[in-house]
């Protein structure tokens, strides 16, 4: 299976795009200035897709040479989002929405509330990202293998099992933890304002939100982060995050612990979703009937503002070192994001399940 995972997200070639059925961009591009667009976010304004949609907006503003309103509507781990925006959205670049690993997920999943489908929508934009955990200093632990060996009992609020958290609730459960999740944080943000006020102990963010609203918590002696969940070389592997090469990534940490390197079906699933959740997190999208001119009016904006000598400066400071890409690389990105090898997905499922009473 560990091959079937790995060409889900090295298919970012000629092959993935094949699959993704798009038709070539159109010589002229369409004209966006002086409209207004809405950005519609599917979670809280505190989270990383909040701080990655506010970095990007006035960048991509001054590029289309258009107003950028950003929408956010949290709840249901980002489901009641992207649920109204598949419903009411309009195919004429004026309405567009970014996705987040927590609305990939309980889509792969066949989750109840999901009435969307990825295959309506188009990709204009990608970015990877990662994640770090984090625990309160009351806990007496410096690092995840001190943790793993005290065990103390852990409360993490999640927005819920089928979202992104899936892959900290999955990574807590093979190193042995004894973690109760909270279930019903309206996003990342409110996970972080629970471990805040001290009705969590353990925590995770995605690295915007890490960068923008945790550092400034470990820098005040607040909270401590223990491991990071990594990132892919180009063969497959997991390695450091190089936003934060100090800590361990997950794999790292378990081999720490048990004495030996992660495998089977149960790690097997991990890496899947954390291919699907992670890598290729977040996307900008327009319903698939989107004319192919105003497509590639985003496309010729974004490429633009990569260039931008403002975006180079701040993006790594703001968002983290990972890859913005448009046109064809995010297209095979958003199909390997919104796939996963059948095994994990049934693996997962019945994981969650029994573990946590979900439903399909």
């Amino acid at each position: 299976m560990g091959h079937m995972i790995r060409a889900a997200i090295f298919g970012l070639g000629v092959a993935a795009f094949a699959a993704v059925g798009y038709p070539p961009s159109v010589a002229n591009a369409a004209d966006l200035k002086g409209e207004t667009i809405t950005w519609t976010i599917p979670f809280s304004e505190g989270g990383g897709s909040g701080r990655w949609a506010r970095f990007v907006a006035p960048l991509l503003e001054k590029q289309l040479g258009a107003t950028i309103r950003l929408k956010f509507v949290p709840g249901g781990g980002s489901t009641k989002g992207a649920n109204l925006y598949a419903s009411r959205a309009r195919a004429n670049g004026l309405e567009v929405l970014g996705t987040s690993g927590s609305t990939q997920f309980p889509y792969l999943l066949g989750d109840r509330r999901v009435n969307y489908e990825y295959k309506d929508w188009r990709p204009i934009l990608a970015y990877a990202t990662g994640g770090v955990v984090y625990v309160t200093p009351e806990l007496g632990v410096k690092t995840a293998a001190e943790l793993v060996e005290k065990n103390p009992s852990l409360v993490y609020g999640s927005q819920g099992a089928t979202s992104l958290d899936l892959v900290p609730l999955l990574a807590f459960e093979m190193l042995g933890l004894d973690v109760k999740a909270v279930f019903g944080m309206k996003g990342r943000a409110g996970g972080r304002k629970a471990f805040m006020t001290g009705e969590t102990n353990i925590d995770y963010q995605t690295s915007a939100a890490y960068l923008s609203k945790v550092v400034p918590l470990v820098e005040e002696g607040s909270a401590i982060p223990i491991m990071s969940w990594g990132s892919l070389d180009d063969d497959g592997n997991l390695i450091r995050d190089p936003n934060f090469p100090d800590l361990p990534h997950f794999a790292e940490v378990y081999e720490q612990v048990k004495g030996e390197k992660p495998s089977g079906l149960q790690f097997d699933a991990w890496k899947a979703f954390f291919v699907a959740g992670f890598p290729a997190q977040k996307f900008m999208v327009v319903p698939k009937e989107t004319p192919d001119d105003v497509v590639k009016t985003y496309q010729d904006a974004i490429r633009a503002m990569f260039e931008d000598p403002e975006y180079i400066a701040n993006k790594d400071e703001k968002i983290g070192t990972y890859p913005q890409v448009t046109g064809a690389a995010a297209e095979t990105r958003f199909a390997a994001a919104t796939s996963v090898p059948a095994e994990a997905k049934e693996w997962v499922r019945n994981w969650l399940t029994e573990k946590y009473d979900v439903k399909f």
